[in-house]
């Protein structure tokens, strides 16, 4: 009798076995990624507790950044604007274009390493990855939609309802699980591999001009772009006029606080010279422009950075050696990385983020 119970018990706990194996099976837990900091960067400030990165998540972030429904009219993806070749930036446009036609106030900055990144906009008006997209997404002049809208147009979809049910579980579709998705997408652009990345790892030498120009950056440059991110995220005015026509006061939009007059945040050089037009408004559409306006086109104010009320005394020799140095700031690889490429046939799952240590 004893022996009969035992083999009774064991067939039993075999049973249950195979049925939590189905089980599983049919719940399809979502294969998690590592995030991977580069050596020598600081911690990330983004939660990744909160939201850890998933192979579906990547995956359905990947189809809605490029996807045009996100737009009232079905003509205006994040892709439109952000556009990889440079480094995800509005492109050789000085502001960036929305829905009918319309033109938005501001040029859409680069997006990458954006884990590291506690405020978003020019005018750091998001404090948090998983809001920013709300923002262009509502805006009038950008991709004009409303959120219940689009809600409803996600879950009319074939495809939606499997992607989000395979990133978080079930079927639910709604903005906190939309914000989550693509920033899965957007924390896995990161931008470390370029030849300043390889020198700093060993990996390779400046050549004469890249080091003298290394040199002058961190005797001008580096305070504001302050290395490994080359941003230090802080909000400056940099001595640039008010539009008339726009009349962008920057972060005092935010604060309220005359002191934060025409202050917008410091944008990272990496990938400086794929990602022009430049300033907040991509009024200036070449480097030296940039460079003239530093050493004698500033407009001197009341709320102008401490460190550029004489300008910036720039050379032209120190011009061509800083030019020289901010081209080891490119990231080829990140800029041809397939991973972050517009899908041209269905969705296909991002491999493991391969980032060096």
């Amino acid at each position: 009798m004893q022996i009969k119970r035992t083999i009774l018990f064991i067939v039993v706990l075999v049973t249950l076995c195979a049925g939590f194996i189905g089980i599983n099976k049919n719940q399809s837990i979502p294969k998690r990624v590592p995030f991977i900091v580069p050596k020598g960067w600081p911690k990330p400030v983004y939660d990744f507790n909160k939201n850890p990165l998933t192979e579906a998540g990547i995956a359905l972030g990947k189809q809605l950044f490029y996807d045009g429904q996100l737009s009232k009219d079905g003509t205006i993806s994040c892709g439109s604007c952000h556009q990889q070749f440079g480094a995800f930036n509005s492109y050789d446009h000085p502001l960036s274009h929305g829905i009918e036609n319309a033109l938005t106030t501001r040029n859409a900055p680069a997006l990458f390493n954006l884990a590291w990144q506690k405020e978003f906009m020019w005018d750091g008006g998001i404090n948090h990855l998983d809001l920013q997209p709300l923002a262009p997404i509502t805006a009038h002049n950008e991709m004009g939609e409303e959120l219940e809208n689009l809600m409803t147009k996600l879950k009319k979809t074939k495809q939606y309802p499997k992607l989000f049910k395979a990133a978080f579980g079930d079927e639910t579709i709604n903005t906190q699980r939309l914000g989550k998705a693509l920033s899965q997408f957007l924390l896995t652009m990161v931008s470390s591999n370029s030849k300043y990345d390889r020198v700093m790892r060993g990996e390779d030498s400046f050549l004469l001009p890249e080091k003298l120009g290394y040199a002058i950056f961190k005797t001008k440059c580096a305070q504001c772009h302050t290395e490994p991110m080359f941003t230090d995220y802080s909000y400056r005015n940099i001595g640039i006029p008010l539009e008339p026509y726009l009349k962008d006061l920057g972060r005092m939009t935010i604060t309220n606080e005359a002191a934060d007059s025409l202050k917008f945040r410091v944008p990272s050089l990496r990938n400086v010279m794929v990602s022009f037009p430049y300033g907040h408004d991509g009024r200036f559409f070449s480097l030296m422009n940039v460079f003239e306006h530093y050493r004698n086109n500033m407009q001197i104010g009341p709320t102008t950075d401490t460190l550029l009320k004489n300008k910036l005394p720039l050379s032209n020799y120190e011009i061509g050696q800083l030019r020289a140095f901010f081209q080891t700031l490119t990231d080829s690889v990140f800029l041809k990385d397939p991973r972050f490429a517009e899908p041209s046939i269905g969705i296909k799952s991002n491999p493991p983020l391969d980032q060096h240590n």
